[in-house]
């Protein structure tokens, strides 16, 4: 629990007294609603299960992490070397008796991370000694005829290795440092899947973004509240429940009761009668997993009852079409181009206005993750990661878009958001998507 949940028990006992507050401290205190954290046994079971696939579909024998302190790889905190104070080298490789993983770690931190139990053997290296000079000589008696290293030019997480750690490497190796080869795909095909664990705790975060969201809608007082207002609400819900933000801190939630702002802040402009009103909203839980989900309401003017059919509910009803276009066709072996075309498909016959935006993206461990991108279709050019086959165990978030003018001429979009997941058979909503258009009363 940090610093403000404490002060904040302590202020609600003082107020409520005990028996009061408990069920507030009890969300408050993230191991109490949520548990302890999973993370330590899913990493080992992704290690162990989904590795040795991933290797084998990138097509390398072997694939090297150097770990260290304060400036660590991006891939750290996946093998277990988040740890990491001295130089450190993570290992791990296919051969004919098996799958290995095996770290050289500095003698005063290799007890704790063996103690982990996340690998098959931490050899401790003792002072004076270098991690990589070992493993470089282990991979020598080895003869790996492709060694993964994280230098790549598309994928942040897999380019961890820095300049000088490369020069190093290289010289270490010697001949064999023409092996070398970019870790892009092998972490492409290893982060992209997530475990049917996993699965079940972004279903679970998923659920509570959406009710907060729904929860959220209800404190707004037309021409009176602003979009800051209601972000702060959000704001409030995670702190009381030990949660952070899905991304930037600054542009989470983005709540906007105007024209299109893109990825942004939520500003002082008072929702009024007439107002679509956007929440773009994601959280981290267990420091680790993300979810990322849209919900959209209407605040009725004074002489309505619903929101005007031939305008608001024809651009509501062909966003969410949209969406569940690309729901029906996220299926193992599908592209990611090919799920945007089947929303823009629709987007073209409802007259809606271009939309820039790709129809979705994977989401799991930061809000635009590792994996298929689906866009494109509409492009100059296609991302080579929309061009990317969906498979079973991937996560995405995804909209439905319709995109109209505003009097001032500016635009505007409905942009239904909400994560699946692909199985074998198709694709499946985390939690039950938004059916209805939220109305907000002005009386």
């Amino acid at each position: 629990m940090n610093n403000f949940s404490r002060l904040l028990v302590l202020l609600l006992i003082t107020a409520f007294g005990c028996s009061d507050a408990k069920s507030v401290v009890d969300r408050i205190n993230p191991e109490t609603f949520w548990g302890e954290n999973p993370w330590p046994d899913i990493r080992k079971e992704r290690i162990n299960k989904l590795l040795p696939k991933a290797l084998k579909a990138a097509n390398v024998d072997s694939w090297l992490v150097v770990c260290r302190e304060n400036n660590n790889d991006p891939i750290a905190v996946h093998v277990g070397g988040e740890n990491a104070g001295g130089t450190a080298a993570f290992l791990f490789y296919n051969d004919d008796e098996g799958f290995h993983s095996l770290v050289f770690s500095p003698s005063g931190e290799s007890t704790a991370l063996d103690d982990l139990d996340i690998h098959d053997m931490v050899i401790p290296v003792e002072p004076g000694k270098s991690a990589v000079a070992m493993a470089t000589e282990f991979i020598k008696e080895k003869g790996f005829k492709t060694i993964a290293v994280n230098s790549s030019e598309t994928n942040a997480m897999a380019d961890g290795l820095t300049y000088t750690q490369r020069q190093d490497l290289e010289l270490k190796l010697g001949e064999l440092s023409g092996r070398l080869v970019s870790s892009t795909d092998l972490v492409y095909e290893w982060l992209s899947i997530k475990l049917p664990a996993e699965v079940d705790i972004l279903r679970k975060a998923a659920q509570l973004t959406a009710d907060w969201q729904i929860e959220a809608y209800k404190q707004v007082i037309p021409g009176k509240s602003t979009d800051a207002d209601i972000a702060k609400f959000l704001k409030q819900k995670m702190a009381e429940y030990g949660v952070t933000d899905g991304w930037a801190p600054d542009q989470n939630p983005n709540v906007n009761s105007g024209a299109d702002r893109g990825h942004s802040h939520a500003t002082d402009k008072v929702i009024m009668p007439g107002d679509v009103i956007q929440i773009d909203f994601g959280i981290k839980v267990y420091d680790r997993w993300v979810t990322d989900i849209q919900r959209f309401a209407y605040v009725l003017k004074d002489n309505e009852t619903e929101a005007p059919t031939v305008t608001i509910m024809y651009y509501w009803e062909s966003s969410k079409a949209g969406n569940r276009a690309a729901l029906n066709a996220m299926k193992p072996g599908i592209k990611g181009i090919d799920v945007d075309r089947a929303q823009r498909v629709l987007m073209e016959k409802a007259n809606s206005e271009y939309v820039m935006w790709s129809t979705g993206h994977p989401v799991g461990y930061v809000a635009h993750d590792v994996g298929p991108n689906l866009g494109g279709s509409q492009a100059s050019h296609v991302r080579p990661a929309s061009e990317k086959e969906l498979k079973v165990g991937m996560t995405f978030a995804f909209d439905g878009f319709h995109s109209w003018k505003l009097e001032d001429g500016s635009l505007k979009t409905i942009s239904v958001e909400e994560m699946a997941v692909v199985n074998e058979n198709g694709a499946e909503y985390l939690i039950a998507p938004q059916e209805d258009l939220i109305l907000i009363s002005s009386k």
